[in-house]
């Protein structure tokens, strides 16, 4: 269902190019853009030029942190996009009714997501998964997000999925080179997880090699931990000690103890050189548009598959849900060992083996009737904790 089928939202940014036309001090301009239904935090880096370059109908949106200089990876700016009012105001109301969804006391809750529509459509839907019946819900979530459609899920049975395929994991190969790509496995003292790309922290200029925080088993705080690099010729290497812990997250920094240090590369089919990351928007862009992503993990390899859902909350695993989470693929583009890998698509602008970041892979779906990959999503991470890719 579209809740701007009155042109309302198109209406109040026509009026407001006008008036920016006319001159609009920049206090001014961002009030009007918040009433008009944008995010405060959206409104301070979409500029008077933005607007003044969309077409009639459309609204820029803020789809991606990206490096004006390639080999710079400090030097991160925002890019745009203009996008149909209508599916702008659908995308946003049911990104407002989905936080308010994980809000409220709705019996059996355990998760939901958005799934943008095409631009064609101009509408977007919540997807909900609960522990009793959807009958007996559905009229409650129907006033919940009312003026957004909703798809219920029934889950029941939680049990663990078990892997019995047996996998070698892709190794780092060269010992003498000391920039290590994503893709690879890395060790701890209890499993094997992939390689994330380089995490940069703003705030100390720092990069930091990354994984997934549940490869540390039965670890609360995982700070202090030795992570260790295999060698394909059997050689292994202290790789670094972890420095922080987001368990919620599912994230864990890693500061270089030795000579080895993190890239922003992608090591699959060929290398990927990874350029920055997209935003919620800028993934509702690409469901919009029907593009894929693809990971790279150290057990499966390179696979891709479509997005299923952003946003995302999961209240499954643990006390606190998950917020901010992408659900993409099937659960057969990831098994033990994958977690800590990064989901990505080809910069749409960028040169070839160019690719921005959607987020992390930390877990595959384990119950009927669903099938694709979750974790916490880049921009999430950026908002939440200020690391950036």
């Amino acid at each position: 269902m579209n809740p701007d089928t009155d042109g309302s939202t198109e209406q109040r940014l026509a009026s407001l190019r006008e008036r920016v036309a006319r001159g609009m001090d920049r206090r001014e301009f961002i009030r009007t853009l918040v009433a008009a239904g944008y995010s405060l935090g959206l409104a301070r880096v979409l500029g008077v030029d933005d607007f003044l370059a969309a077409a009639d109908g459309e609204v820029p949106v803020v789809t991606a942190l990206v490096r004006t200089d390639p080999d710079d990876p400090w030097s991160v700016d925002t890019r745009t996009r203009s996008v149909p009012a209508s599916w702008y105001a659908s995308v946003a109301k049911a990104f407002e009714l989905n936080e308010l969804l994980a809000e409220s006391t709705v019996t059996g809750y355990l998760g939901s997501a958005v799934v943008p529509g095409t631009y064609d459509d101009g509408g977007a839907t919540i997807t909900v998964e609960v522990s009793v019946e959807a009958d007996t819900v559905r009229e409650v979530l129907d006033r919940a997000v009312d003026g957004v459609s909703i798809n219920v899920d029934t889950i029941r049975n939680l049990d663990g999925l078990e892997d019995d395929v047996k996998r070698e994991p892709r190794r780092a190969r060269d010992p003498a080179s000391t920039l290590v790509p994503a893709g690879i496995s890395c060790e701890t003292d209890t499993s094997i997880a992939t390689l994330g790309p380089a995490l940069y922290e703003p705030g100390s200029n720092t990069r930091y090699f990354s994984t997934a925080h549940h490869a540390f088993d039965g670890v609360k705080d995982a700070r202090g931990a030795t992570v260790s690099l295999p060698f394909e010729n059997g050689q292994r290497t202290k790789l670094g000690t972890v420095t922080e812990s987001y368990p919620v997250a599912d994230v864990v920094t890693i500061e270089p103890t030795g000579p080895y240090r993190p890239s922003s590369t992608i090591e699959g089919d060929r290398r990927y050189d990874i350029q920055g990351q997209f935003t919620r928007y800028g993934l509702a862009d690409l469901v919009a548009r029907d593009e894929p992503l693809e990971k790279v993990g150290a057990l499966t390899g390179q696979t891709s598959g479509e997005i299923q859902g952003i946003d995302a909350v999961s209240c499954l695993t643990g006390s606190v849900c998950r917020r901010g989470q992408l659900r993409w693929g099937d659960e057969t583009d990831m098994a033990d060992g994958d977690s800590g890998s990064v989901s990505f698509h080809a910069d749409p602008v960028g040169d070839d083996g160019s690719v921005l970041v959607a987020g992390f892979n930390n877990a595959r779906t384990w119950w009927p009737g669903q099938s694709y990959v979750w974790g916490i999503a880049a921009y999430q991470l950026t908002e939440q904790h200020g690391f950036h890719f």
